[in-house]
This record gives C-alpha cells, sequence and structure tokens, in this order.
C-alpha cells in the first residue's frame, strides 16, 4: 500500500474492501484463512451467522484448544457467498477484550462487589416479588431466538407483565408498522435475491455500502461482471454510497414524504401506474388522525385529489430535489419493463413520521407494479443480527405475542395462552410500556408517576443508545428506590449505573438461532466456553423463574401446577435446566425453539423443526413441508410462483389483507415538518449514525484493536465552508449544543461523508462521546420510534465555549 496514502483515503478503501473481497471469496481464499499458518488441521470448523448487524452472514468459526482462533467467510452461505465485511473478519476478537465480565457483581455502598449466582439469582428474583407489575425487561434484537422467547415468556405467561421492550423499539417499530399497515403482516415481501435482479436500486437515505457493505458488493459484483445496474442514492448528506451512485440528490430533512408523494402523483396524472395490479390488489387509505396504525378507507378518486398538490414544483420546494428529477423517478416506475428494487434502513424508521414515510415507499411500488417479481420489491434492512427473528417474530415488544399475535386481541391472548399451557387470563390484555416510555417511568421518581421500579437489561446498552440520555437515563443516578440490572459481557455505560451486573456468555459460547432480515432463521453450536462464571442469558432468565417459583409466585405454573420451563430429555425424564451444572443435560434452544414453532403459523411465518437449520445455512419462511418429508423456503411472498400459501390462479395475494380481502393498502400521507428545526440559536441540523468500523455503541468492536484503531473516536462532520465560516479547522475541538445537551468533539471537513452547509453528523459508537446526550426523544407517533436523525444544533469552537470538557 502507499505510505503516503491519507487517512481519508486509507478509509474510502476500507469502505470499497467489502467489492474487491468478492474476486478473493470465489477464488476459494478468505482474507483471515490466508493469513493461518499452513497447519491449519488441529484447527476445528463450524458455522454461525455473524455477531453483528442483520444481514446474516455465515462466518466459518476456527476453534483451537479452546478459544476461537480463525474466521472465514461460509461459502456454503447463500447471503454472503464467503464474503465478508470488515467487521466480520474481526468478529472472533469480540470474544477477548481484556475486561470481560466474569462475575456478578452487586453494587454495595456505591461500588460493584462479587457476589455468587446464588445471591445474584435471589435478588433479582426477590426485587419482582416485592413489585411484579413494576418490573421491566430491556433486551434487543441481539437476543438469540431462544433467549427472547424465555424472557416473553418469563413475562408474559408468567408474570401477567407486559412492560417487555426490546431496543428494536429504537432502529425496526417503524418498519414494523409500515408493513403492517400496508399487507397486514410483519417482515419483507422480497429477498436478497432481488439485489441480483434489479435494474435500478434506489437507496432511501440508506448507506448501504458502510450499513450493510456485503449486501452492496452483490451489485457492484454485477456492474463488474459487465451488467447494468442503476443506482439513485437518495439522502441528507453524500455518503460511500453515493460514490457507487449514477445519481446522488440530496433532500431536505423530511422531504423524503413530498418526494414519494410526488412519485404517486406523477403516475396517476401520466397514466403511468399500473391499473391492472391496482384495480385487482389494493385499496386506499390513509390516517386522519395522524396516529393509527389501520387509519381510514378512501377512494380511489379521493387518493387522487389529496396527491393533486404535490406537483414536480411543489415537491422541489419542500424537498430540495429540482423538479425534473422528481419526474425522472415517476419515469421510471412508471416502467414496468424495468425491475424496481427499494432499500431502505434509520433514515426512514428513525424518523418523526416514520410509519408515514414506510407505507409511502410500499405504496409506490404497489401502485406502479413493481412487485412481487425477482428484483421487484421494497425492502427495509435490519441493523440488529435477529431483530426480525427476535424482537418482531418472537413478539418481545411491549404489545406483541409471538408470531404476529397482539396482546390487546382477546383471540390472541386466548391462544397464547392454550399454546403456553397457563390458565385463561393470564396474559394482561393491556400493552405495556414501549421503550421510551418505560425508560422515562424508570427515570421519573415514584411519587410523580414513576411506576417502573426495577428494569433488567438484556444485551443491550440504553445507557448510550436511548436516546435524550440525561432524560431517559442519566436520571436514574439520584433515585435510590429504582434498582437497574444489566446482564452483558463487557461494562458499558449502563453498567456505571447498574445496581446489579450479571456476566453473559456471547454469541459462539453458547448455542443460538437468530433471524435475518430476509426472514431467513440461522442456527449455531456453542464452540467454546465462556469465561469465568459467565452464563447464557436463556439460562439467566430460567434460573430467575425458578426461584420465583420457589418463593411461590404462582405464575411460575401452567394449568398442571408444573413448572413453567419444564424440559424433559429424549427419555422423558424431567431435567433440571435451571441448575447451573445440568443446563448442558439437554439442548434448552432446541427445545425453547420447538415450542416456539407452533407459534409460527397463525400469520404463515412457518418455522422447519430444529434439525432442520442445523443442516442448512438458513431458511426463509414459510418454510412448508413438503410431500417427499423435506422442507422448502420461500423467497417471494404474496407471490403464486414461490408462496405455497397463494391460491391457485391468484397470481399475487395478500392474504393477511387488514381489509380482509386479499388487498395490500395504498397510503396517503401528508409532508409534515420535522419536529424541530433550526432557528437563530441552533442553525444546524444534526444526524446521527454508524460507520462501516464499528456497530451500534461500540461495546464489542471497540475492543477489537484493528478497528479501535481505524476509527479510534467519534468526531462531528460538518462542511467544509460552515467550518471555515468559524475558523474551524480539521481536528480542531468544537462544542455541539442543543436544547438538551452540549458535547465537546474533534471536527472532521471534508471526511468519509460530506454533510451539505448547514448539517453536522455524529457516529454513535464511542461511550466517552455520548452524542445521544444531544438527541431527541420526539417519537413517531405510531411506531414510537425516535427520530436520531435531525435536531436543531449550535456548533462553536472549543476555546470559545466557557465550561466545555474535553475529548
Amino acid at each position: 500500500m502507499n505510505a503516503h496514502l491519507d487517512r481519508r483515503e486509507i478509509l474510502k478503501l476500507s469502505a470499497l474492501a467489502g467489492a474487491g473481497a468478492v474476486a478473493a471469496a470465489r477464488a476459494g481464499a478468505s482474507a483471515v484463512a490466508a493469513s493461518l499458518p499452513s497447519e491449519t488441521g488441529a484447527i476445528k470448523w463450524d458455522k454461525a451467522p455473524c455477531r453483528f448487524c442483520g444481514t446474516g452472514c455465515h462466518v466459518r468459526v476456527g476453534v483451537k484448544e479452546g478459544r476461537v482462533v480463525a474466521i472465514e467467510g461460509d461459502q456454503l452461505a447463500e447471503v454472503n457467498k464467503g464474503l465478508l465485511c470488515v467487521k466480520g473478519y474481526h468478529v472472533g476478537l469480540a470474544l477477548y477484550g481484556k475486561d470481560r465480565l466474569t462475575r456478578p457483581m452487586l453494587r454495595k455502598g456505591g461500588k460493584l462487589e462479587p457476589i455468587s449466582w446464588e445471591e445474584a439469582i435471589e435478588v433479582v428474583a426477590q426485587r419482582i416479588m416485592t413489585s411484579p407489575e413494576k418490573f421491566a425487561i430491556y433486551g434487543s434484537g441481539q437476543w438469540t431466538i431462544p433467549e427472547g422467547y424465555a424472557a416473553n415468556k418469563l413475562m408474559k405467561a408468567g408474570l401477567s407483565n407486559n412492560h417487555i421492550e426490546p431496543n428494536a423499539r429504537l432502529c425496526m417499530a417503524s418498519a414494523v408498522t409500515g408493513f403492517l399497515s400496508v399487507y397486514g403482516v410483519d417482515e419483507p415481501a422480497g429477498a436478497y435475491d432481488d439485489l441480483d435482479k434489479c435494474d435500478v436500486l434506489i437507496l432511501w437515505g440508506n448507506n448501504m455500502a458502510e450499513m450493510h457493505p456485503v449486501l452492496f458488493s452483490r451489485v457492484i459484483d454485477r456492474r463488474a461482471r459487465g451488467e447494468k445496474v442503476t443506482i439513485i442514492d437518495l439522502g441528507t448528506r453524500r455518503t460511500r454510497s453515493s460514490e457507487f451512485a449514477d445519481h446522488y440528490w440530496e433532500f431536505k430533512p423530511n422531504g423524503d414524504l413530498a418526494i414519494a408523494n410526488g412519485i404517486a402523483h406523477l403516475l396517476l396524472k401520466n397514466g403511468t401506474y399500473d391499473k391492472e395490479f391496482v384495480e385487482r390488489h389494493c385499496a386506499f387509505r390513509q390516517d386522519k388522525t395522524a396516529a393509527a396504525l389501520h387509519g381510514e378507507s378512501m377512494t380511489f378518486e379521493d387518493y387522487k385529489a389529496t396527491l393533486a398538490p404535490f406537483t414536480p414544483e411543489h415537491v422541489a420546494q419542500l424537498s430540495g430535489v429540482p423538479a425534473e428529477k422528481i419526474q425522472m423517478l415517476a419515469d421510471l416506475f412508471g416502467n414496468r419493463d424495468l425491475r424496481i428494487t427499494s432499500t431502505w434502513c434509520m433514515g426512514f424508521n428513525q424518523h418523526n413520521r416514520a410509519t408515514d414515510i414506510n407505507r409511502l415507499c410500499h405504496s409506490i411500488h404497489l401502485l406502479s407494479g413493481h412487485f412481487g417479481k425477482p428484483g421487484d420489491a421494497p425492502t427495509s434492512l435490519t441493523g440488529q443480527p435477529s431483530a426480525c427473528g427476535t424482537a418482531r417474530e418472537v413478539g418481545t415488544m411491549c404489545h406483541f405475542l409471538p408470531g404476529g399475535r397482539l396482546v390487546e386481541n382477546a383471540e390472541h391472548r386466548a391462544d397464547a395462552e392454550n399454546l403456553w399451557n397457563v390458565p385463561a387470563g393470564r396474559i394482561k390484555p393491556k400493552m405495556g410500556y414501549h421503550t421510551v416510555l418505560l425508560w422515562e417511568k424508570f427515570c421519573t421518581p415514584t411519587d410523580k408517576g414513576g411506576d417502573i421500579s426495577t428494569v433488567w437489561v438484556q444485551v443491550t446498552n440504553p445507557g448510550q443508545s436511548l436516546p435524550n440520555l440525561h432524560k431517559l437515563f442519566q436520571a436514574k443516578k439520584d433515585l435510590e428506590d429504582k434498582f437497574l440490572i444489566v446482564s452483558d459481557v463487557y461494562p458499558t455505560a449502563t453498567t456505571e449505573l447498574a445496581d446489579l451486573v450479571l456476566p453473559s456468555a456471547m454469541w459462539v459460547e453458547k448455542n443460538g438461532i437468530y433471524g435475518n432480515s430476509e426472514r431467513r432463521t440461522q442456527q449455531w453450536f456453542k464452540m467454546v466456553n465462556p469465561p469465568g462464571e459467565a452464563r447464557d442469558d436463556a439460562w439467566q432468565n430460567i434460573a430467575v423463574a425458578r426461584k420465583l417459583f420457589e418463593l411461590g409466585h404462582a405464575g411460575m405454573k401452567d394449568k398442571e401446577g408444573k413448572f413453567l420451563f419444564t424440559f424433559k430429555d429424549e427419555a422423558g425424564k424431567d431435567v433440571p435446566a435451571w441448575e447451573w451444572p445440568h443446563y448442558h443435560d439437554l439442548n434448552v434452544d432446541k427445545a425453547l425453539f420447538e415450542e416456539y414453532r407452533a407459534f409460527s403459523r397463525l400469520k404463515h411465518k412457518d418455522l422447519a423443526p430444529y434439525d432442520e437449520y442445523v443442516k442448512a445455512r438458513g431458511l426463509r419462511w414459510p418454510v412448508v413441508q413438503q410431500p417427499d418429508g423435506s422442507w422448502r423456503e420461500t423467497r417471494f411472498r404474496f407471490a403464486e410462483f414461490d408462496d405455497p400459501y397463494v391460491k391457485k390462479g391468484a397470481g399475487i395475494q395478500f392474504y393477511h389483507s387488514t381489509t380482509k380481502d386479499d388487498r395490500a393498502q395504498v397510503w396517503f400521507a401528508p409532508y409534515t415538518p420535522p419536529a424541530e428545526a433550526p432557528d437563530a440559536a441552533f442553525p444546524f441540523w444534526l444526524c446521527t449514525g454508524r460507520v462501516l468500523e464499528h456497530w451500534h455503541t461500540g461495546t464489542m468492536t471497540m475492543r477489537i484493536p484493528q478497528l479501535h484503531g481505524a476509527v479510534p473516536f467519534a468526531y462531528v462532520e460538518m462542511h467544509a465552508a460552515d467550518a471555515e465560516e468559524r475558523n474551524i479547522s480539521n481536528g480542531d475541538s468544537v462544542v455541539v449544543k442543543t436544547r438538551r445537551g452540549e458535547l465537546r468533539l474533534p471536527v472532521w471537513v471534508n471526511g468519509r461523508s460530506q454533510p451539505p452547509r448547514g448539517n453536522l453528523f455524529i457516529p454513535f459508537f464511542d461511550e466517552r462521546l455520548l452524542c445521544n446526550l444531544l438527541t431527541l426523544d420526539v417519537t413517531c407517533p405510531i411506531s414510537k420510534e425516535p427520530d436520531y436523525k435531525k435536531c436543531a444544533a449550535a456548533v462553536v469552537k472549543a476555546g470559545l465555549a466557557a465550561g466545555a470538557g474535553t475529548f
């Protein structure tokens, strides 16, 4: 490598590395395996999905002498075909940070002191017994499916308590409400195969080159083979994805709502919408209250009239995208000889009108007929390895039950009670607190309405990831009657305020199952032991449930008086899995998964038996058994050629239609401005997000030397002209302020992304520089997901700011 390359070029190359690695993967090479000594015979290899994002890449894990010593891309895996991103190639090192948590610790006299597991389980159980209704569990899309299922069963079937949430509320809840309100069932209809077939790829505020580089490389690789794929990047700042795009169009915050309406307007005006598809398969909907999931029906003529104001010229004023570009987008959607795939991630979901923009994107695909064929799909991408499989499908949100059921639906409750074999009425009919409200209640004094007294955090780091941290997390510090339990693998911003810390096993230190962004369920086995006394999160839930059973909590018994988590071995003998020495006497993951499978059929999310996933590199649901006994996955839902639940001759059938007539809903939603906008005191827009090398709050990636060394601390990016006006140079220390707080950071001008004038960007991976001290806690009124992407901010050179901290 040229020794004179500057850091910007090196970082740019790292974003390009995925595409370049394709050739190596096809040649049978691996970036990590190629560096191993030749005597690899002593290494034992097995499969596992990557621990990081929701792409679901499979890795081959090499173990020697009880440690993970090698990682390579799994060439048998359809998702990544041997390729990994820079995080994936280093995922094994995430296990071996020097500060792993290895013993339970209880805060005594202000200091965390080691205690036994027996005492720790007793402490948790006693907190619950004191006030079961004031107890909450907060997990994440990093829970494995069995872990999330165990936590959900403990809460809803055992404690009659719906105060359980995953951090997917912060990232995927809006995709959920979008899917549900359009199709009547959650999760995308298409698959990653669409990236291999589309003629046009539209990135809706989605930096796929950095956030989902392995998927992006599938498209770039097609270009390398001479195929024509037009990439259109719609964004509020230039990113690494923009450099690959044929077109980059910058829109104003919330301008995406206007753009989608403008496309729909022109499809109708020009008569280029798919009349036959719409007449056969669609109905029309609007939400006059701006807060209803299902809204009200409207006629086609009413729909057309509401879109009339969204002319290209008006959309240009609202969005900043030139009118001719809006016309170009409409022409593309009006051309049914093309295959168009839309992808999005947090740009849509972390939005004050997030459900609306999700609905509108689906709607223009339906209106134009770009749906139900390989390459024609609207597809949301997830950020966590099991945000789909656990947070959504298992139903670990406060309003869900497993398999797409709702706690407020009496039939769904009765069905779940029957499957769980608990008495009728055990499941509480009122939904629990969503994430932002849950933490607000926890951080509010009890005498002022703060009716959550104990929170058990598992596999996530809310002390860094919640918005408006002063209000929603750090306010806990002065509340002596509030008790925070944290199960984790490393010290975090959350453990700083924890009253009890429980050390957890991680990734291949335990069995696991994840569900990725394309409905693919993926399994792996334990390969190495966790350090010290660290134990599986599923065991922790089961052990607490057993202690509650012993303390006499009636909810820990089923209708027959048996313990809620009863396991039997192959001989039919009870196995006391709550006792750690016996936890591995059977495969608890398999037992929990087989129990959970029964929930998967109501919404046609059918799962195969556990042993089928052992043999496969994942299967996309619905997975249906064939006459010969084999199990067949489904790539494209609602399309007769692939979906076994579509009636013969229907072509397309939306069999979970909210209007119960097999029709999807085409929505109108008005343009709505952001919740907070720049003014004289706070003249900048502030956006937060991720970078290629780090994942979420950096708990794992910041402990991987290669990734830490590439991007060791957070920074604020700003436009060169804005910096020059303020006499700010690259590397200078600045203070970024919002109405909620301030933060001192180094500035990066002309960095890897380029915010437009008046815009700032801060990544959120650095626990020393908590950008969520600045962000809004305003949420989408339907999904209750916060808007992290736009709030008003000011920036001044640090030397001019009295009292600013250091970075």
